[in-house]
């Protein structure tokens, strides 16, 4: 391990280059930069498409670089080793490269480390002495790992980890970090400004709880819908709130900030008294609270096996080999008060632990219960036979038809799945053939029925492709 006194330690480099078409660093070289403002920083040589010369950019992170007409001087990074050095007690001071008359010389110091608990500001670019004793740079970014943080230095977020660095210190301040000094200053001030809030009377003539107001509106939205509860207005979400900002209370919206998880709040603008935004939360939750009519969404009772019951009854009508004993292979659904209101839920296998399905309709409740028992039924029927039809170039709406099979399982029902997908993703979806697609009497009225369920324009073979494959329809027992 180093001994050397990191807080005591300078690093002067000697072996600066000016930017000249004749000396510029190799490709992808890792470099120290002086910039023309007097500033420093460092980046990765990428030359322009000529690929020699003085012309292209130094590379910091993604979307991050420094054009080569900025630059003074130059000096690599990559080649020392200064372990030796840092492994002698007392040294203080290592040169790199020796020292000549007449030759620009650089000195930094003020070095800390994670050891002590210290580490930059966000977005701080810093020089970097590693672990392993070589020199590097990278662009602070803590939010990459929660126990603590990279150097960005390369796109797609090629990083040092803070755990293979030895020491670090900042160099100059640039446009990214000033940024991100603006942001917490602004926070500050926003702090100092919020300590003693100031109350618009006329816009806070109820006080500031937010549920006094949802309360109000609940009142006035009774009078058009008896079954209106607070449950159901707070299901339209972002709920509204109360919180300070620049000084003064306001209704408001609040986000999380994508950089640090901060607060950002976002103030209601739409009327300017009390009364005007009770109206408004009238007119935000009206919809939820319209589609939540209790007599709608449970007409069949509050018995969650009535609706268990219907759809499985008819899903069973074309999935015959389906048994009531191959939905506990399956979610298990429910009936709770959840904040007071009913709602069908989705058990999961620690019984304390739900989700709650957000439905206007017993109809739409039994619809998704089917979905699921189909999903089931197929999963549990064997495959016995596959084919797959030959094609050529699909494109589906940006993706690529990948595979088209069709599979006979051990009831003697048939389904088909279909595969998509671009460069980077994919899905698939499986389909049941129902029977009354095999009631047609020849291959192309039993096509016309099948692909009502599994349109051409959708998931690529049409009629023109299916009608000659032989073979198929041989399969199919046409």
């Amino acid at each position: 391990m180093f001994i050397v006194n990191y807080k005591d330690l300078r690093l002067s480099f000697n072996e600066f280059h000016d930017i000249s078409d004749k000396d510029m660093p190799q490709y992808g070289e890792f470099c120290l930069l002086e910039l023309k403002t007097g500033d420093y920083t460092a980046g990765s040589w990428h030359p322009s498409e000529k690929g020699c010369g003085k012309e292209g950019e130094f590379i910091r992170g993604t979307a991050d670089s420094i054009g080569s007409k900025e630059v003074e001087r130059w000096h690599s990074l990559q080649g020392y080793d200064l372990t030796e050095s840092l492994e002698k007690e007392g040294i203080n001071w290592i040169d790199l490269g020796p020292e000549k008359e007449g030759c620009r010389r650089v000195q930094f110091e003020g070095f800390k480390s994670f050891a002590d608990k210290k580490k930059p500001k966000e977005e701080q670019y810093c020089l970097l002495i590693m672990k392993d004793g070589s020199l590097a740079a990278g662009r602070w970014n803590k939010w990459r790992h929660k126990a603590g943080g990279d150097f960005i230095y390369a796109p797609a977020l090629s990083s040092h980890s803070s755990e293979k660095v030895w020491a670090w210190t900042p160099l100059s301040t640039d446009q990214f970090f000033a940024m991100e000094l603006e942001r917490e200053n602004e926070k500050k001030r926003e702090k100092k400004l919020n300590k003693s809030p100031l109350a618009d009377p006329e816009l806070f003539r109820y006080g500031t709880d937010v549920n006094v107001y949802y309360e109000k509106a609940l009142e006035k939205l009774r009078e058009k819908f008896c079954w209106a509860t607070l449950t159901m207005m707070k299901k339209r979400t972002p709920v509204w709130q109360i919180a300070p900002l620049h000084g003064k209370y306001v209704f408001c919206q609040i986000e999380k900030s994508y950089y640090d998880n901060s607060d950002i709040v976002i103030p209601w603008t739409e009327g300017t008294t009390a009364d005007d935004f009770i109206d408004f939360l009238c007119r935000y939750t009206h919809d939820t609270v319209k589609h939540s009519n209790p007599e709608e969404k449970f007409k069949f009772g509050t018995d969650i096996s009535v609706y268990l019951e219907k759809a499985f009854n008819h899903v069973k009508k074309d999935y015959r080999w389906l048994d009531k004993k191959m939905l506990g292979k399956t979610w298990q659904y429910d009936i709770q008060k959840i904040d007071g209101d009913l709602e069908f839920v989705r058990r999961y296998w620690n019984e304390s632990e739900y989700s709650v399905f957000d439905v206007e309709s017993a109809e739409r409740f039994i619809e998704i219960l089917e979905y699921d028992y189909q999903s089931v039924a197929l999963r549990e029927n064997k495959i016995v036979g596959s084919y797959s039809p030959s094609f050529g170039h699909f494109s589906l709406h940006g993706w690529n038809l990948e595979s088209y099979d069709f599979y006979k399982m051990q009831s003697g029902d048939y389904k088909v799945s279909v595969t998509a997908g671009n460069r980077t993703t994919g899905g698939s979806r499986e389909f049941f053939i129902t029977p009354y697609c095999f009631e047609a009497k020849t291959y192309e009225e039993f096509l016309d029925r099948y692909l009502e369920i599994v349109p051409d324009y959708s998931f690529g073979l049409g009629k023109k492709e299916l009608v000659p494959d032989k073979e198929l329809k041989k399969f199919l027992g046409y």
